[in-house]
Order: C-alpha cells, then sequence, then structure tokens
C-alpha cells in the first residue's frame, strides 16, 4: 500500500498505468507484476508498507478489482499517514509482543479506511480544513508543518493556509496552541502532574516557553491557574462553568 502526500508517481501493470497523485492510496495485491514510479519533473512524497495475513485477501475482496492494483481517493489523507506513523512507532520501540500487537492493529486500521473508503467511493476532497482540524485535534502534541499539511491535502502552503483562516479565524500554529492549552488547562486542573510534565505531554520540550504561551492566553501562569482553580473548587458558592 502507497500512501502518496505530493507531487506523483506511476504504477504500471501489463498495458494498465495508474497515476497516483495526493490524497489517493495505491494498492497492489501481492505476486502481482508491476513497476511503479515517480514522475520526473514532480516527484512523489510517499508513505508505504506491506501488509501480510491471512485476512488480507478479504481484504482485497472488498475492493472493486482484488486481482488487479486499485487506486483509492482517501477521504481523510491525514488519518492515513498518521496510522501508517503509528504503525511505524510501535515498530521502531522493539519487538516484543505487545508492541507488535499495536503495530498490527494500526495496519488494520489502515485497510480498513481503505476499503471504507474504496466502498464509499470518491468524495471531492470537499473539506481539506476539517480534515486538517480533525488531524492536529488528534495529533496536537507534535510537530506543526503547515507546507506537509499542505501537501497532503493537495493544496499549495498559500492556498491551504488562506482556506484554514477563512474558516476558522487563524492560522494553524495558533489554531493548535490553542488546542493545546485545552488540553494542558484539563491536565491541571484533574492531575497532579507537574508544570514541566504537562508542558511536555502537550508538546512543548521548554517548560518555561509553555509557561510563556499559557500567559499569553490565559492571563496568568500555569501554576496560578491551577490554584484559582482549586480555591474555585473547594469554595461552597462554587458553581459550574
Amino acid at each position: 500500500m502507497i500512501v502518496c502526500t505530493d507531487g506523483s508517481g506511476r504504477c504500471r501493470v501489463g498495458d494498465r498505468s495508474s497515476v497516483v497523485t495526493p490524497g489517493h492510496a495505491l494498492v497492489i495485491p501481492p505476486h502481482l507484476p508491476h513497476v511503479y514510479w515517480a514522475d520526473p519533473d514532480e516527484p512523489w512524497t510517499i508513505w508505504w508498507l506491506h501488509a501480510v495475513g491471512s485476512h488480507v485477501p478479504e481484504f482485497l475482496g472488498v475492493l472493486s478489482e482484488p486481482a488487479r492494483e486499485c487506486l483509492v481517493e482517501l477521504h481523510d489523507p491525514y488519518r492515513a499517514v498518521s496510522t501508517i506513523d503509528d504503525a511505524l512507532g510501535f515498530l521502531e520501540q522493539d519487538e516484543t509482543v505487545p508492541s507488535l500487537i499495536a503495530a498490527s492493529g494500526s495496519g488494520w486500521s489502515l485497510l480498513a479506511q481503505l476499503a471504507s473508503d474504496a466502498v464509499a467511493g470518491g468524495h471531492g476532497r470537499g473539506a481539506p480544513v476539517r480534515q486538517a482540524q480533525e488531524h492536529l485535534r488528534r495529533n496536537f502534541a507534535k510537530p506543526v508543518n503547515v507546507t506537509e499539511l499542505a501537501r497532503t491535502a493537495g493544496l499549495s502552503p498559500s492556498h491551504f493556509s488562506a482556506l484554514f483562516r477563512e474558516a476558522t479565524g487563524g492560522g494553524v500554529v495558533e489554531y493548535t496552541k490553542r488546542l493545546r492549552m485545552a488540553r494542558a488547562r484539563e491536565m491541571l486542573i484533574t492531575s497532579s502532574r507537574s508544570v514541566g510534565e504537562v508542558a511536555r505531554a502537550v508538546g512543548y520540550t521548554d517548560a518555561f516557553y509553555f509557561s510563556r504561551q499559557f500567559r499569553t492566553v490565559h492571563g496568568c501562569s500555569p501554576s496560578g491557574y491551577r490554584s484559582q482553580h482549586g480555591h474555585q473548587e473547594s469554595s461552597p458558592d462554587a458553581r459550574p462553568r
């Protein structure tokens, strides 16, 4: 399975040639002679993996042409990339049974997504901003790369940024910061983790920088926010907000 996030490529099986562009996944059944290559002018950027197992034929049977290669238009390319990244992350940890089970789970999640998208058919990819928001909500603690987000959506960075700002009223970086701060607030009031631990959990390696960002959003330090909330919770007159 090959997921294209930038540029383009081709796959040829016999006399048939398929063009692979951003937002598409190429599924090649096992034992099928083929050749694929990147476009020389706009070489592709791809995520790929091999899936093996006794149930793979069932997955291929859901596709329109189980005996040939199949090009699937992804309804949520961000999810596909994140799922492959998760599988790789588990395999990079170690080769213990728990890690292998977790990696297999991610692999099956990708298979299910491709099968579902293939059955549903193309949807025009008319909601790149919504897809990006969903991706950011799932991965808010990871580094943000606007160019990669735009490529995955099949848009130029400038066009993607304009659409995102129009839909959300702010940029990608600001949106991500708000997501991180929302999670930080929750952790500060529901756990005893230190400010540094909370910072790392929401994607900041520097606790002092995290504290400055927190203050710009909330007007107080993380520890101050925790103290204020604790005082409100202990007050008999406190009301839910």
